[in-house]
């Protein structure tokens, strides 16, 4: 009956930006599945969500004790105080969170409060705290989290972002004590001073400070775009496709099925670590989900040597036949950034005049002076392809992954909305080279690396190079392959056929 319906405040909140995202609860419980059942019948288990926001997570293991407890501690009010003085830690990331979470956790805003169902505590926060932290600018940076001082130093009255748990040398320190499970969601990204609101990731400092912790069991949701990118990423990924105690993972490519309504390209993933896994367990549980369906996977997080990791696991086995062939790498053809030196803002005349070069920009065609060209002049004179540079698609399924390329013929130069794949030495060889770039097979191999809109040269570097004396089509390229009738119908589930 619609009278009944009492529905989860919990599920209805909007979020505080795509950078302190709330958690809704059944994403939380999914995370704390991960976790073995028998830890929610231990009486001692600590838990601490050092990034609390809603204080879903806390309330969902409060829940689970709750009932794992009743054998050892039949009676109900016995148990929720001992749960909650004993067991559960928050730390909550700006003042108004804090009141939020106790408010979820204790029934109160304060942990001693006339209404919480708490009654071991003597101070309003209980041990949902917060500690209001100040940033500790270097040479106009945090020495924690990286975060700029000119965009990010505020007055007394406003937030700082500078969070508590990633704004300290000893962590342990913070509660005076270990934690057997160390759960949460942390905010994704600060502003770093750049150009038009850039930011730098800082979830990564979060899962690094939980590892410090050494608790039994670490489980955080983060943005995905580790796998293959990500300013600054490089170590941390690094450091994640090596750790062995890494035993589940769980992405999603639409950050939409977790998150719905936020802008976040490249998706949302969710890790289980775990302190004491064995040296010999190499292989990781990954879980891809997509539009509601899981396909799951036992292998390694580093998989051909690579550096980057490969998310769908259906890829793994077409892969492993395109690597088998040990060919040169298409990312060779393809140029850095600004092929030309020139930024997405440079315009040239509007009008042909004798002896100009033909410039493809983000507003249309221009002209310039053959002297105006800074980098590459040699490319100039010379057939090539161009591929735009972004290439913004919802990453899910049955897409593009790439743009259109065109023709690049002689006296043609490009912004930098563009890279250049060559130079060729003919028209036939760069129309041969677009064939093959417009077939499903190669903007799937593309696809493998391209977690977000940005499409640079390291997002070819799976797709091989092949014979440019003749066009390629699919059938071709699958039969080169080897491909069975599987692999092909997941293609071509994934990346939509791109017309002549």
């Amino acid at each position: 009956m619609a009278e009944n319906y009492n529905p989860d405040v919990l599920s209805c909140l909007a979020n505080l930006s795509n950078d302190e995202v709330f958690t809704p609860p059944a994403i939380a419980n999914q995370v704390l599945d991960l976790l073995p059942s028998s830890i929610w019948q231990d009486e001692r288990a600590t838990f601490l969500d050092p990034v609390s926001k809603t204080g879903v997570f806390l309330r969902e293991i409060v829940k689970r004790l709750d009932q794992g407890l009743k054998k050892k501690i039949p009676d109900q009010g016995k148990r929720i105080n001992h749960i909650l003085v004993n067991q559960v830690f928050g730390l909550a990331i700006t003042e108004l969170t804090a009141l939020m979470a106790r408010r979820t956790l204790y029934c109160s805003k304060t942990a001693n409060g006339k209404y919480s169902i708490c009654e071991g505590f003597k101070d309003a926060q209980g041990h949902l705290r917060f500690m209001r932290t100040e940033h500790s600018w270097h040479e106009g940076r945090c020495v924690f989290c990286g975060a700029n001082q000119q965009a990010n130093d505020r007055g007394s009255e406003l937030e700082t972002h500078a969070y508590t748990f990633i704004h300290t040398h000893e962590p342990e320190e913070l509660f005076n004590m270990r934690f057997d499970v160390i759960v949460g969601n942390p905010p994704y990204q600060i502003s770093d001073g750049g150009a038009k609101a850039s930011a730098a990731p800082i979830y990564q400092k979060f899962v690094g400070q939980g590892i410090k912790l050494a608790p039994r069991y670490l489980s955080m949701i983060i943005p995905s775009r580790w796998f293959a990118g990500g300013k600054g990423l490089d170590e941390f990924r690094a450091a994640m496709l090596g750790d062995h105690c890494i035993s589940k993972l769980v992405d999603y490519p639409d950050q939409n099925e977790c998150f719905p309504k936020i802008d976040l390209s490249g998706g949302i993933c969710y890790f289980l670590w775990e302190r004491d896994r064995s040296d010999q367990e190499k292989e990781c549980e990954v879980t891809t989900v997509i539009s509601g369906q899981r396909n799951v996977l036992k292998r390694p997080l580093k998989l051909f040597q690579l550096e980057t990791f490969i998310r769908y696991n259906q890829a793994v086995p077409i892969l492993e036949k395109v690597r088998k062939k040990q060919e040169s790498s298409f990312s060779e053809l393809v140029s850095s950034r600004k092929p030309f030196g020139f930024s997405t803002t440079k315009k040239g005349k509007e009008n042909n005049f004798e002896g100009s070069i033909k410039m493809y920009g983000s507003t249309g065609t221009t002209y310039i002076s053959p002297d105006e060209i800074l980098t590459n002049q040699a490319w100039v004179t010379k057939f090539k392809v161009f591929i735009g540079m972004a290439y913004g698609e919802r990453i899910t399924k049955n897409f593009w992954v790439t743009g259109k390329s065109f023709l690049g013929r002689p006296k043609t130069c490009c912004t930098e909305t563009y890279l250049v794949v060559g130079p060729f030495s003919s028209k036939r060889e760069s129309e041969n080279v677009m064939s093959y770039m417009r077939t499903r097979f190669f903007r799937f191999l593309v696809l493998l690396k391209k977690n977000t809109q940005h499409a640079t040269q390291k997002v070819y570097e799976l797709a091989p190079v092949q014979d440019f004396s003749r066009s390629w089509s699919d059938e071709d390229l699958y039969k080169k392959y080897k491909l069975n009738s599987r692999e092909i119908g997941y293609i071509e589930e994934m990346v939509r056929p791109m017309e002549n």
